[in-house]
């Protein structure tokens, strides 16, 4: 498949509503094995806090899947998860920008089945690289094996092959922050599948955000743009730098809002007037953390780049959040990302009295 020409990507985009919504992790779930893997996935609280969401007028969320959820003993029930999920949304009047690879936080062990609760005062303590490291550098030196390979490749196609005609994903977003070397193989060919797909939905790949080798390449391959920026003094440059580089394309912002530099407040209006997509990241302080700042991570990261480092070497230093069920988690006075506690008291009364207004105002 061709990218889009600037003219079909223009008509989608003139078809949709101004596309606002958020990165969508339940406070259940600290990464995206435990969202979708069967054990663990959650309709209720999904049901819960998606309604918050469509109360603010969002009517977008960026949701990650992983590679994982693809091994075959766990397939079918992640593609029950998966469509139950998207019925959820759809029931609220919601659509999925669907997220495959991400370079992004850990290199903890990847595996199904029980995932360590939330490690106290830190970022995203349980989220996970897609692939995780190891096989991404055996898919980049090409001795990965003929299972990995082809799981992969299932991933993407199999998936895109499922939903190419559903209405109720809005775009594809093949590989999220691509930043290490050990990425250009499974880059390039995890965009070469997406197109062989040939989804009736959008691809997309974000520009900002991603490493400078990589950048270029993805807005290159991209129908419709996204980039990332959690800067509100650098939004509009990047809007006006994307806007240079493929003139006339429709863009969406899928990464924003980290208080105090990007909040809603200064950034919902640029990207408004701009006619630009806006999805920040995060609805719910649960497992995942990251009303933390991104800073908090660097005692983890020491840790984990240790030999032999377990998780009990984390927990003698930081320790575990297991609030009981319904229970808040624990918080900082100024929240980095979020909107919502998990009893969906918001953390600023006023933050979301002006998100419904912006949305709602047309």
């Amino acid at each position: 498949m061709d990218r889009w020409s600037v003219e079909r990507a223009q008509k989608w985009y003139a078809e949709q509503p101004w596309l606002v919504g958020c990165n969508f992790l339940p406070g259940t779930a600290i990464n995206q094995v435990e969202m979708f893997q069967p054990e663990t996935f959650d309709p209720e609280t999904i049901r819960c806090e998606l309604g918050w969401a469509r109360d603010l007028g969002f009517n977008t969320l960026r949701v990650y899947l992983h590679d994982m959820l693809w091994k075959d003993e766990v397939r079918e029930g992640f593609l029950a998860s998966f469509d139950a999920f998207l019925g959820i949304c759809e029931s609220l009047g919601m659509r999925c920008i669907i997220v495959f690879f991400d370079d992004c936080h850990w290199d903890h062990t990847i595996a199904l089945g029980a995932q360590h609760p939330r490690i106290t005062g830190v970022h995203n303590s349980g989220w996970l690289k897609c692939p995780g490291r190891p096989l991404n550098q055996t898919y980049q030196d090409g001795t990965a094996s003929e299972e990995d390979h082809a799981r992969l490749q299932g991933y993407v196609k199999d998936i895109m092959d499922r939903y190419r005609s559903d209405s109720r994903i809005l775009m594809w977003d093949i590989y999220n922050e691509p930043g290490h070397p050990a990425s250009k193989r499974l880059l390039e060919d995890a965009w070469n599948w997406a197109k062989e797909a040939a989804p009736s939905q959008p691809l997309t790949g974000c520009h900002h955000g991603a490493g400078p080798d990589y950048a270029a390449f993805q807005s290159a391959q991209s129908d419709v743009l996204s980039f990332h920026c959690y800067h509100r003094e650098h939004k509009q440059a990047k809007i006006d730098e994307l806007g240079k580089l493929h003139p006339d394309r429709p863009i969406i912002c899928t990464e924003y809002m980290g208080r105090p530099d990007s909040t809603f407040q200064s950034c919902l209006p640029i990207l408004k007037e701009n006619n630009v997509g806006a999805i920040n990241w995060g609805l719910v302080n649960g497992k995942s953390g990251t009303v933390w700042r991104w800073p908090s991570q660097q005692p983890i990261n020491e840790i984990v780049s240790r030999e032999n480092w377990s998780l009990t070497d984390i927990e003698a230093s930081h320790g575990f959040d297991q609030p009981a069920p319904g229970e808040n988690y624990p918080e900082p006075k100024l929240w980095f990302h979020d909107i919502f506690r998990v009893d969906g008291t918001p953390f600023d009364a006023e933050e979301v009295a002006f998100i419904k207004g912006i949305v709602s105002s047309g």
